[in-house]
């Protein structure tokens, strides 16, 4: 998708395009990209955009007494005030995929909240019987469930992949009062959205949060617990021993897995089944955590 808006372009990401709003504001929009193996893959999943705008915006909800959130509005109508004259074909593609937000001084660091062992951290665990060098119990089979959440910060890497640092190298990055302050509110907002979640027969086994300061309040900002940012299982598939199928890009994944490919650019072409596949699988845990009908967020066609 190729939008002409009429705002000093700040940064493109591998999903996110971010423009300067004025008035100390940024206007995110959230496309439908998709990345796999840190390549971004030609062919876009459809509404994937939306849902992570919808889920975003629903979780600011649900957190707004326990942290400010950097949003401001992800109503179309506010578009016209910052964007001016522009055509009804540019609104209607920029209908909910857009978050209007407070600018941030964004913190270094990510801020991960695990509650149950895989990834990475399983990763570190079968070869050192650490995670993030921290020793962990012995005898933990994979997706093993903690008995209480554990946040593990990593850095923010430019390129590649981020790296992994104990509580001690965060705070020497962004100070002891800021790195204890977002490791609380890190884990008491996995804490509410895992409950919320479990409820609905979705487990959140991990999640990344990211933060910044506004004015000099810590901020809540990005994206939040969303299938990009966070491992969602259903609560049926899961048992001690094996990681469950995510309601994520995973048909992406197992398709490629299955290819000669090595994970290098150009990327090879998605079926359309893989496409439609991985785009239902956005919506439908939207839904299911949410309670809400993905129709009738705006521009929706799922």
């Amino acid at each position: 998708m190729s939008l002409q808006i009429s705002l000093p372009h700040l940064h493109s990401g591998k999903v996110r395009d971010i423009y300067d709003a004025g008035d100390n504001q940024l206007l995110m929009v959230t496309s439908d990209r998709i990345s796999a193996f840190d390549v971004v893959m030609s062919e876009s999943i459809i509404d994937k955009g939306r849902v992570l705008t919808a889920m975003t915006a629903f979780w600011f909800e649900r957190f707004d007494d326990l942290v400010n959130g950097h949003l401001v509005s992800t109503d179309p109508a506010d578009l016209v005030g910052v964007l001016g004259e522009v055509s009804p074909q540019l609104l209607a593609d920029l209908a909910g995929r857009t978050m209007l937000c407070h600018r941030a001084e964004m913190l270094p660091i990510e801020c991960i909240v695990r509650g149950y062992i895989t990834g990475s951290a399983w990763k570190e665990y079968r070869i050192s019987g650490t995670m993030h060098g921290t020793p962990m119990s012995e005898g933990l089979l994979e997706a093993s469930k903690f008995p209480e959440p554990v946040f593990t910060p990593s850095t923010k890497a430019a390129e590649g992949h981020d790296i992994n640092i104990s509580f001690a190298e965060a705070a020497n990055l962004v100070g002891a009062e800021v790195a204890e302050a977002v490791r609380d509110t890190s884990v008491a907002c996995y804490q509410r959205g895992a409950e919320w979640a479990a409820e609905r027969g979705v487990i959140i086994a991990d999640t990344k949060f990211e933060f910044g300061m506004v004015e000099g309040q810590l901020v809540l900002a990005d994206e939040v617990l969303t299938p990009d940012s966070s491992r969602f299982w259903p609560a049926e598939s899961w048992a001690p021993g094996a990681t469950p199928p995510s309601f994520d890009k995973q048909p992406v994944r197992d398709h490629l897995e299955g290819l000669d490919w090595n994970k290098q650019e150009p990327p090879p072409l998605l079926p359309d089944e893989v496409v439609l596949a991985t785009s239902s699988r956005y919506v439908e845990v939207y839904e299911r955590i949410t309670g809400r009908s993905f129709a009738e967020w705006p521009g929706a066609r799922g």
